[in-house]
């Protein structure tokens, strides 16, 4: 099936309200053109390096996201064109993206990536440090950086009980820290492409897409 009748079957799945990021990290620029060309323009990158070069290269209209995690050295290739950063784990990675923001006169919308896998090596901030931070001066003083909601990734397991339990904890979480924000908090980006109707049922209004719109990546990449 084309990636242009991939992305049809996908979005027909989807509830109104519900973005769909296409997740293009390691696909080539002729891929996503297919995917542009079916009316897709939001697409998710995990490599700044990367996401510069196809940014350099396709349309101007095209919003892209960073997915991954992101090393505050790397924020100076994106800055200046990054429509949300999805990844933002760290009151460090706060930081180095508003001094970054401010050197290009930007404000970057940014998601606070939640733990709640039960992985260790996933990312992400410990809830209770989170609520500690948000609530600090520190996190004020970041005029650079609008917070637009909560990210986060569900256990890697087939335990379906499991994965809503962590679906529901990043609900939980996106409800208790909206009212610190208001009205421009409006995005809970969960789900991927094994998960994502469960993550629809629980709330989310952003799903990161890759395997069933390009195929599977190549890892060795």
């Amino acid at each position: 099936m084309s990636i242009a009748k991939q992305i049809e079957a996908v979005r027909a799945t989807l509830r109104e309200g519900v973005e769909l990021v296409a997740v293009s990290k390691t696909h080539p620029v002729e891929a996503i053109e297919e995917a542009y060309a079916a009316g897709q323009r939001c697409f998710g990158e995990s490599r700044p390096q990367e996401l510069k070069a196809k940014y350099e290269v396709l349309p101007k209209d095209i919003r892209w996201h960073m997915i991954g995690h992101l090393q505050t050295n790397k924020i100076k290739y994106i800055a200046p064109f990054v429509a949300m950063i999805e990844s933002v784990d760290s009151v460090r990675l706060c930081e180095a993206i508003e001094r970054e923001a401010a050197k290009c006169d930007r404000t970057i919308d940014c998601l606070l990536e939640i733990h709640v896998a039960q992985e260790e090596t996933k990312t992400g901030w410990n809830y209770d440090e989170l609520t500690a931070y948000v609530a600090s001066d520190a996190f004020r003083a970041l005029p650079h950086l609008r917070v637009r909601g909560v990210m986060g990734i569900a256990s890697n397991t087939e335990d379906e009980a499991l994965i809503r339990r962590d679906f529901m904890a990043l609900r939980a979480a996106f409800e208790a820290l909206k009212p610190a924000f208001g009205e421009r908090f409006d995005t809970l980006s969960m789900g991927m492409s094994d998960d994502y109707p469960m993550a629809i049922e629980c709330g989310s209004t952003s799903v990161r897409v890759g395997s069933l719109i390009f195929g599977a990546r190549d890892y060795a990449k």
